[in-house]
C-alpha cells in the first residue's frame, strides 16, 4: 500500500526530468567535433547505416537518470541489490533497510534466499515505494565473464518481467552490481541499459517510467553510455553507432554466446539412429504450438512404462522434474502480458496461519477466447516461487458463465505437469460461491482424477465464512464478488446479527 504522509525527503518520480528532454549544448558540440574529425567516406557510411538502437522518443520519455538514493524514490517498486542470502551489507541495501523499517528483515527471512540472476519481491513497508524487488548480481571473474554477463542480464530481465506481471507503472533501479562483487562498472552499465531498452521495446507498453538511480561515481559512466542505447535525436543515433560494443545481445538484449549456439546445433552423425531414450527425450522437449497434444502423449508414455515396471519411482520423479523445468523455462521466456492483464491470478496477503494467499477469479478467465496453453505457462511462472513454502488458494466461482469454466482435462494436465512442491505445500483450496454443478464436478475430479487434493478443498458459501480463515484486510476481493455476496447472503447476515 502506498504510504500516507510520506516523508519530505522522498522523491516523486513524475517530477524528475526524463531522458527525452532537449540535448545540452555540449552534446551538440561533441557531436559536431566527432563528425568533423572523420573523413567524408566514413560520415557517408554513418548516414547510410541503421542503428540497432534507433532514436525512439516514446522510449526516452520513460527513462530517468537520477543521482540519488534509490530508497527515496516514490514509485511502484525499487530494486535492492543483495547477495544469495539477502543479507548483504552495501550502501543501497543499508539505505533501503533503514527507510523501510525492521519488518523488511523479517520478510526477507521468509524468502529463504535468492539465486544469482533471480528476482524476488516484498512489500515496501515504510518506503514510499509499494514494493521492493530483490535481485542478486554475479561475482565477476574475467575467467568466467560469459557466465557473469548472462547472470547480470537475468537480473535486469527478471526484474522487468516482475514489473510487467504485476502491472507496475514505475520501477527504480539501483546499479545491481556492487563493488564487492567486482563487476566492472562500464561493462555492467552496457548490459543494464540495453536489457531495459529491449524490454521496453518488446514488452514495455504499460510501464510508464524506469529510473536509473546512480551515485556520483556511477553517473558519468551512465551519461557517457546512455546516448548509445537511448539516442535523443537521429544525429546522436549516428554518432553513437560506431561506439557500440561488438556484442549488443540478441533481440531481448541477452548476451550471445557463440559456443552455445554451436552446441545446440543438430547433433552430427546418423539422424535416423535414434535410441529409445533419445526418442523419449526428444518427445518431451517438443513443447510447441500443440503442446497439450504432445504433453498428453508424454504422460501416457510415462504411465505405460510405470505399469510395465520399466521405470522406477526415482526415474519417474526425475523425468517429471525434467519435464516441469522445460515448461518453467518456457514460461519465463514468453511474453505472457495478455494473460497477466486478465487479473485472474494474483497474490494477496496471508491467512491466519501466516501462509501466502493466492487468488483465482473465475469470471476473469475467458476460456473460449484465450490461449489456454499460455494460461498454463502464466500459472507456472507466477506460482513457481510461491509454492516453495506453504500456501492457500481462494477461487472465486462467483458469477462465472459457461465460457469461464475450466474443463477437467485442462485441470488434469495442469496437475500432471506441476512440480511436486505445488501439491505438497498447498494447504487449503477455498472454493467460494460454488454452485451445485460445480460441487459435483469438484467431487468427481478430486475423487477419480487426482489424489491428495480432496481433503484440501473447502466449499465456502459466503464471505463471512471465508473471513474465519483469512482476515478481510489480508485479501483483495473483486468488487463484483463483494456486491454479489452482500445481495445474496444479506438474509444470512441479518439472521446472524439478530441471533447475537
Amino acid at each position: 500500500m502506498d504510504p500516507l504522509g510520506a516523508r519530505s525527503q522522498f522523491v516523486e518520480v513524475q517530477n524528475l526530468p526524463t531522458w527525452d528532454q532537449p540535448q545540452g549544448v555540449q552534446d551538440e558540440v561533441d557531436g559536431e567535433n566527432f563528425l568533423m574529425e572523420e573523413d567524408d567516406q566514413l560520415t557517408n557510411q554513418l548516414y547510410s547505416l541503421e542503428s540497432p538502437f534507433p532514436f525512439r522518443q516514446d522510449i526516452n520519455s520513460k527513462i530517468v537518470l537520477f543521482n540519488g538514493d534509490v530508497a527515496l524514490l516514490n514509485c511502484t517498486a525499487i530494486i535492492n541489490t543483495s547477495n544469495e542470502t539477502l543479507t548483504d551489507k552495501n550502501p543501497v541495501s543499508d539505505s533501503i533497510h533503514r527507510y523501510s523499517g525492521p519488518e523488511l528483515r523479517d520478510e526477507l527471512l521468509k524468502l529463504k534466499g535468492c539465486r544469482t540472476g533471480e528476482a524476488k519481491m516484498t512489500e515496501g513497508f515504510n518506503l514510499a515505494a509499494r514494493f521492493i524487488i530483490h535481485t542478486v548480481g554475479p561475482k565477476y571473474k574475467a575467467k568466467y565473464r560469459t557466465a557473469a554477463e548472462s547472470s547480470l542480464y537475468s537480473c535486469y530481465r527478471n526484474v522487468m518481467q516482475l514489473a510487467k506481471e504485476h502491472a507496475m507503472a514505475s520501477v527504480g533501479f539501483c546499479v545491481v552490481s556492487t563493488v564487492k562483487r567486482g563487476y566492472p562498472l562500464e561493462d555492467a552499465t552496457h548490459i543494464a541499459l540495453r536489457t531495459v531498452r529491449r524490454f521496453l521495446e518488446n514488452h514495455g507498453e504499460n510501464i510508464e517510467t524506469v529510473v536509473f538511480a546512480v551515485s556520483d561515481v556511477e553517473e558519468p559512466v551512465y551519461r557517457k553510455l546512455m546516448p548509445l542505447y537511448y539516442p535523443r535525436s537521429k544525429k546522436e543515433e549516428r554518432i553513437g553507432l560506431p561506439l557500440l560494443p561488438a556484442d549488443i545481445g540478441n533481440a531481448e538484449g541477452e548476451p550471445v554466446v557463440l559456443e552455445r549456439q554451436i552446441r545446440i546445433a543438430e547433433k552430427p552423425g546418423n539422424l535416423e539412429d535414434d535410441s529409445g531414450d533419445d526418442s523419449l527425450e526428444s518427445d518431451l522437449g517438443l513443447v510447441g504450438s500443440h503442446a497439450f497434444a504432445r504433453m498428453e502423449g508424454d504422460v501416457d508414455k510415462q504411465r505405460k512404462l510405470i505399469l510395465q515396471g520399466q521405470m522406477s519411482d526415482a526415474a519417474q520423479q526425475k523425468q517429471h522434474q525434467r519435464n516441469y523445468n522445460r515448461w518453467l523455462c518456457r514460461a519465463r521466456a514468453e511474453d505472457l502480458s495478455d494473460i497477466a492483464a486478465l487479473k485472474a491470478l494474483y497474490q494477496t496477503g496471508v491467512d491466519l496461519c501466516g501462509r501466502t494467499v493466492m487468488v483465482v477469479v473465475g469470471r476473469n478467465i475467458p476460456v473460449t477466447l484465450i490461449d489456454m496453453e499460455k494460461a498454463l505457462l502464466y500459472f507456472i511462472h507466477v506460482m513457481d516461487h510461491i509454492t516453495v513454502k506453504e500456501y492457500v488458494m481462494v477461487y472465486f466461482h462467483t458469477l462465472t458463465g459457461e465460457h469461464n469454466h475450466l474443463d477437467t482435462d485442462f485441470l488434469k494436465k495442469l496437475y500432471d505437469i506441476v512440480d511436486a512442491k505445488f501439491k505438497k505445500n498447498l494447504r487449503a483450496f477455498y472454493f467460494v460461491h460454488p454452485t451445485f454443478r460445480s460441487k459435483v464436478s469438484t467431487w468427481f475430479f478430486t475423487t477419480f482424477s487426482v489424489s491428495g487434493l480432496k481433503e484440501k478443498v473447502h466449499h465456502i458459501e459466503n464471505l463471512q465464512q471465508l473471513f474465519t480463515c483469512i482476515l478481510p484486510e489480508q485479501i483483495d476481493i473483486p468488487p463484483f464478488v463483494l456486491e454479489y455476496d452482500s445481495r445474496v447472503n444479506s438474509p444470512y447476515y441479518t439472521a446472524q446479527s439478530s441471533g447475537l
